[in-house]
């Protein structure tokens, strides 16, 4: 059996849904996603934004038909707990890096430390970090920066929503952090750094909610391990591709429309809200659409085939 055909073989199942990995210290995101991958066996999956591997907390993946919507997690606010260990920077910004500068840590009370978290609150712009899979020229920084290159990037407008002291001392603090798509949390904190006067770095962090998704419900590696083989009860675990989209109004299509607007061709629907809309028919949901003033509706992102529907509201 050639590689191509064992790999074949090894994800035959088309499975849809969305798992809520809690991502162990130490893995990539893509290796974390390859591993439950294998053990589903599906056929197709995604996560919904790279964690380092420093990090730990909620990765959602996404299966099937679900990877249609995962844009819709990559885009939505972010929230993490983060330990910055204060007086030193390190080239990658967090513990794993080399330490490239130190500086003396001022006393440090919670007036003054809030009152620097206030600087940072809103929209303020972040110059990405080397170490980021962001591409030059097709090229991954983080291995530019391994072969000791610079380039230069641009600075990124991102929102900070909240960010939060949760404890300090004179080599620690730890804050809860509440941000936009895009935010780098080692380059917040290399700057809360700067701003207090000292260097800081990354010591711990931990992604705690991704848009609607918080840490109720997380499935640790360990827990899908001992489920080997039981697709059962693998599959019980998955929350319905749908379940990240509940910010968007729901439509309900009778037989005629649904079966029309599965096929791609814009239904009219009760007039409501323009924007986007999830669609469900008699058999399930149908995929997202564009909802114009008028009532009609335009498929944007349809399914494969029907999934199973909530209950009316």
């Amino acid at each position: 059996m050639t590689e191509g055909s064992q790999q074949r073989s090894r994800f035959d199942r088309d499975v849809d849904g969305i798992l809520l990995l809690d991502k162990r210290v130490g893995v990539t995101s893509n290796r974390a996603l390859q591993e439950a991958r294998t053990l589903y066996r599906a056929k197709r999956g995604g996560h919904t934004g790279s964690l380092d591997p420093l990090a730990t907390g909620l990765l959602p993946l996404c299966f099937g038909e679900a990877t249609k919507f995962a844009g819709h997690l990559l885009d939505s606010d972010k929230r993490y707990e983060v330990v910055a260990a204060l007086g030193a920077a390190t080239d990658t910004g967090d513990r794993e890096g080399e330490v490239i500068a130190t500086a003396p840590v001022p006393a440090l009370d919670a007036t003054t430390l809030d009152a620097a978290l206030a600087r940072f609150l809103g929209e303020i712009e972040q110059v990405p970090p080397m170490y980021s899979a962001l591409k030059r020229d097709g090229v991954p920084l983080y291995k530019l920066a391994r072969r000791g290159e610079q380039v230069e990037r641009a600075a990124r407008r991102v929102t900070i929503r909240a960010l939060e002291r949760v404890a300090m001392d004179r080599g620690a603090l730890t804050l809860k952090v509440h941000c936009s798509k895009g935010t780098y949390v080692r380059t917040l904190v290399e700057d809360l750094g700067q701003a207090l006067g000292t260097r800081a770095h990354v010591a711990e962090l931990r992604r705690t909610a991704v848009g609607p998704f918080g840490p109720a419900g997380l499935v640790t590696a360990a827990q899908l391990a001992s489920l080997a083989g039981d697709l059962v009860a693998l599959d019980a675990l998955l929350l319905p591709m749908d379940a990240g989209l509940g910010d968007h109004p729901e439509v309900r299509l009778g037989p005629d429309a649904a079966n029309f607007f599965r096929h791609g061709q814009a239904v009219q629907s009760a007039v409501g809200a323009e924007g986007t809309v999830r669609v469900y028919g008699p058999a399930g949901f149908l995929g997202l659409a564009h909802r114009h003033r008028h009532g009609g509706i335009e498929p944007r992102r349809l399914v494969a085939s029907p999934r199973k529907a909530p209950p009316p509201a």
